[in-house]
């Protein structure tokens, strides 16, 4: 990752070594011109380059007087150009561009267990309100410089580029993020993104938008984890809201924590945890978590529905379950273990 850069540190180290070189030019020509010593040369030469002017070590000859001469125009034309790059830097406004260079690169820096969020449109504004509901960290990739703007008006990280380009998608931590949305409006370029990431980060879990249902396999094939069409979506959810109203509102509060206390979540049961091997029974989840176990996923990868008391809890098992924050955080601590 290349760390940002400005004019202004560019200048600056010029003028220093500017300096050094004048200091350097003075201690050597006071010692070879007038014979003086190294601390003697050197003290000239400091209060010579600040035009301080007093307290000479002795009187010059003519030779060094025009030597003199020569250091005080060097380091008045040093202080007028510092003077004139701090000036500029100031009153062009540049250092707030750098500094917050500097800021976003250092937050870049600091990702990971993130996700990244490829396409600011109308999906991807969605996702990235739903993930900063979540408190999930996650950076947003346009390549539009306005879609831009406007994710970092709303306060999200957001850079501007290509998500398919791998320098860039190292600059944001694709090796350390735990996910990805593809959520551009073309299929193809999605599939570039998807196969892109996918080469980058062989564990990252991918999720593609899809607009059309033969993209949905070769967007698969590409890597994606999930292939989902929001159109498609949409109308199982009119559907579902049209011929089950009530149920459908329950889902969506659900969902979206918009209402009601009670949360979904999935919960891994790792071989640590004091869950591991025994039954729903034995667990007492309910009563004393008020946890409810609504499905556990089986080896085949399907889920199993049909729970009772002897439902064994398998080490590495995945459970959905149904409770408040407060429960499914204290669920997920006893389902982690040591």
């Amino acid at each position: 990752m290349n760390a940002p850069t400005s004019r202004f540190p560019n200048r600056f180290i010029l003028a220093f070594s500017t300096f050094l070189f004048l200091i350097f030019i003075g201690t050597s020509g006071y010692h070879w011109l007038e014979g003086m010593s190294f601390i003697d040369a050197l003290y000239m030469t400091v209060i010579t380059i600040s035009t301080v002017g007093f307290g000479e070590v002795r009187a010059l000859s003519p030779l060094g007087r025009i030597f003199t001469i020569a250091l005080i125009l060097g380091g008045g034309g040093l202080a007028a150009f510092s003077i004139s790059v701090t000036a500029d830097f100031i009153m062009s406004g540049e250092w707030r561009g750098y500094w917050e260079r500097r800021r976003r690169f250092q937050m870049l820096s600091n990702l990971s267990e993130h996700v990244i969020v490829c396409g600011f449109g109308r999906v991807g504004r969605h996702v990235s309100d739903e993930l900063s509901a979540e408190k999930v960290p996650f950076i947003v990739v346009d390549t539009d410089p306005e879609e831009v703007t406007h994710a970092q008006k709303y306060g999200y990280l957001a850079i501007t580029g290509n998500a398919a380009n791998e320098n860039l998608l190292r600059q944001i931590g694709i090796e350390r993020a735990r996910a990805m949305v593809a959520a551009v409006n073309s299929d193809a370029e999605n599939v570039f993104i998807t196969l892109t990431a996918r080469s980058l980060n062989p564990d990252i879990f991918i999720v593609a938008r899809v607009n059309y249902e033969d993209s949905e396999e070769k967007l698969l094939r590409a890597g994606a984890n999930r292939a989902m069409m929001p159109y498609h979506i949409s109308g199982k959810r009119m559907v579902t809201m049209l011929v089950r109203p009530s149920v459908a509102d329950f889902l969506d509060e659900i969902a979206h924590t918009s209402g009601l206390e009670f949360l979904l979540e999935e919960v891994i049961v790792e071989p640590t945890s004091s869950l591991a091997g025994k039954t729903i029974s034995e667990a007492q989840l309910r009563e004393r978590l008020g946890i409810t176990v609504l499905a556990c996923r089986n080896e085949e990868g399907i889920f199993d529905t049909h729970l009772g008391p002897t439902t064994l809890l398998k080490p590495g098992g995945q459970l959905i379950v149904l409770g408040t924050r407060d429960q499914l955080r204290e669920m997920m601590e006893i389902a982690k273990g040591d």
